[in-house]
């Protein structure tokens, strides 16, 4: 399994926008792109960050030579605008040696 971790300012009052873009275009990478998933979590202020997992780097790599950051679909639009210029960050990726998470409660 392989993991990263991003990182986004987003303008103020454009949070819902941005949740929004990022749920559809999550949904829309696992379909298309193989990912299996992210979280997303919302910090102080206008900073937003999320763990993504994918099978391995290759899958993620292959999606990242591809449209996945460049499609110009709705949900992406929409996420692209909540954000603040520039500060869109990959920062981590690796390798899971370990993984402690429980699956939620049903």
């Amino acid at each position: 399994m392989f993991a990263v971790v991003y990182r986004w300012r987003v303008i103020a009052g454009l949070e819902a926008e941005f949740e929004a873009g990022w749920r559809a275009g999550t949904e829309r990478i696992a379909a298309e792109f193989g990912g299996w998933g992210s979280r997303l979590h919302k910090g102080d202020g206008d900073v937003y960050v999320a763990y993504a997992q994918w099978p391995d780097e290759a899958t993620w790599r292959k999606a990242m030579e591809t449209r996945m950051h460049h499609s110009d679909d709705a949900a992406r639009e929409k996420y692209r605008r909540a954000i603040v210029p520039g500060s869109f960050e990959t920062l981590f990726s690796g390798e899971v040696v370990a993984d402690l998470l429980q699956p939620r409660p049903a």
